[in-house]
């Protein structure tokens, strides 16, 4: 067969088979009118360097796999010096992904850093005090289970997008393989601005502002513990929302849903303060196009993505 021929069966392109054959890995016939003439074993020999390729093995280094073939073996990995080729790869694998993580954490530290840097917001701990709109009451009322998010395990994530606070729109059943935590509240206060009336008398309404600095404080954790991303999402609008990210100094974005799609679709429980219809708190863990898990209730906001953290480790992928 002629190489437009052999490229074709194989799946390369011509140009690629004359590599091949420059580095001697593919050895042609040749006719008396000095055409080159390839045959079956010549195009398992370059779907076998395709297929070593895919497994990020050189073109190069593919020599001991073919040679394994031309001694007579059924498979390509048959030899000792193929395996070891295999091992060389895996090292050279590994070692790129320990720097790459390095380089991972180096990054998310700097965010964590930058997000906490002049920062008004002092994280809960021994001898820090909250400001007033910060602290929650001793007495908060505790939400009960009601079972109103007992569905949405294993829900398939609806063809919906929500726009973040940088503008762009974020489809839910396209967030991919890594695990997405999405926490879902009903209003972010503002230091000066009154919250609806009788807010602190309404289980689970009090305390948005302190869980998004409780995801601010444990994001580098999060994404450690195997989160690809973290979103808050609320009823409110992005403009809204890019103040309390700007104020907060939040490193993850919030999405907004003010037409409440996400409700309709999923489900999701809600609640009415001072005629403003708003999210019940929960938190959804996504994975590929899936719901894998839900908190619901949630309780208390000021620490629960210590609770998703926790949830995360004891879960691993």
């Amino acid at each position: 067969m002629r190489i437009s021929e052999l490229a074709h069966e194989a799946g390369v392109t011509t140009k690629a088979v004359r590599y091949y054959e420059s580095l001697g890995l593919v050895r042609p016939a040749r006719l008396p009118n000095g055409y080159r003439d390839y045959t079956g074993d010549d195009v398992r020999l370059v779907r076998e360097i395709r297929a070593l390729l895919r497994l990020g093995i050189p073109v190069e280094r593919t020599r001991p796999f073919l040679e394994c073939l031309a001694a007579g073996s059924a498979y390509i990995d048959d030899c000792p010096a193929s395996l070891a080729t295999y091992r060389e790869a895996i090292d050279e694998l590994t070692g790129r992904i320990e720097a790459l993580t390095a380089r991972r954490s180096a990054l998310i530290a700097h965010l964590d850093a930058a997000a906490r840097r002049g920062s008004t917001v002092v994280p809960a701990g021994p001898g820090t005090a909250h400001d007033a709109h910060l602290a929650l009451p001793a007495d908060l009322p505790a939400p009960e289970d009601d079972g109103a998010a007992d569905h949405l395990p294993g829900t398939k994530a609806p063809a919906i997008a929500l726009t973040d606070t940088a503008g762009r729109g974020v489809r839910l059943d396209e967030l991919g393989p890594r695990r997405t935590v999405i926490y879902v509240y009903p209003l972010t206060g503002r230091p000066g601005v009154d919250l609806p009336e009788g807010w602190n008398s309404i289980p689970g309404a009090r305390g948005c502002t302190t869980e998004a600095c409780d995801f601010r404080d444990h994001f580098q954790d999060l994404l450690e513990a195997g989160a690809g991303r973290v979103y808050g999402l609320s009823s409110q609008d992005t403009g809204y929302q890019n103040e309390v990210v700007d104020r907060l100094r939040l490193p993850f974005g919030m999405l907004s849903d003010p037409d409440f799609a996400l409700a309709g679709a999923l489900g999701l429980p809600t609640f009415e303060a001072s005629g403003t219809r708003l999210y019940r708190r929960l938190t959804l863990v996504l994975r590929d196009d899936r719901i894998e898990h839900v908190f619901h209730p949630v309780f208390p906001p000021n620490e629960h993505a210590g609770q998703v953290l926790d949830w995360l480790r004891a879960n691993p992928l």
